[in-house]
C-alpha cells in the first residue's frame, strides 16, 4: 500500500489528506490547534477518528503517545545513543518494539520489526515537489498505526532540528 503526503504539514492546527497512490483521499490527518502539546487525529474519509496522536508533557525526552478509542497504543521516542542517523523507537502496549531510522529530515527513513521491513518512507519515487511516499510493505499491518508513526517521528525529528 502506497500513500502520498504533501508536505506543507505538521503546523499545529494544519488539516492535510493523505492519498493512495490513485489520488484518492484515504486518511485525514487533522492538526489540533490551541492545544499546549502537538495533536492530531488521523480519520478515515467519512471523519471517524481512527487514531490520536498527543506529544507526552512530562518526560525526559520528547515522547509522542498513539491512542486509539482512548487506549494508548504505542509510545515513540529518540534513542539516547544514535550518532549517524536519526533512530528513534516505537513501544507498542504488548511490549513490542519498532525501529524507525534514516535521514529523517530527508523523509528517508524505514520502520521495522526485529530487521523486517515494515514501512519505507521516502521522496525517492515522486517528481512532484514537496511531496513523499509512504510504502507499507506487509498488507497485514496497521496503516493507521504505521502513518500515525511516521508521522510522530517527523513532528519529534522537526522539533529536534529546529530547538
Amino acid at each position: 500500500m502506497r500513500f502520498l503526503v504533501r508536505e506543507r504539514l505538521f503546523a499545529v492546527g494544519d488539516d492535510y489528506w493523505i492519498e493512495d497512490a490513485g489520488g484518492r483521499k484515504v486518511f485525514l490527518v487533522d492538526g489540533k490547534a490551541m492545544r499546549l502539546r502537538d495533536t492530531f487525529e488521523l480519520k478515515d474519509p467519512s471523519g471517524r477518528v481512527l487514531v490520536r496522536s498527543r506529544q507526552k508533557l512530562l518526560s525526559l525526552r520528547d515522547t509522542m503517545v498513539v491512542e486509539r478509542d482512548g487506549e494508548q497504543l504505542a509510545e515513540i521516542r529518540r534513542k539516547r545513543l544514535s550518532l549517524l542517523r536519526n533512530h528513534y523507537r516505537v513501544t507498542l502496549v504488548d511490549g513490542t518494539v519498532l525501529d524507525v531510522s534514516g535521514r529523517i529530515l530527508d523523509r528517508e527513513f524505514a520502520i521495522e520489526y526485529d530487521g523486517e521491513l515494515l514501512a519505507q518512507i521516502s521522496r525517492r519515487w515522486l517528481t512532484v515537489r514537496d511531496t513523499y511516499g509512504i510504502d507499507i510493505v506487509r498488507e497485514d499491518a496497521d496503516a493507521a498505526l504505521l502513518l500515525a508513526v511516521a508521522i510522530c517521528v517527523i513532528v519529534l525529528a522537526d522539533k529536534d532540528h529546529d530547538g
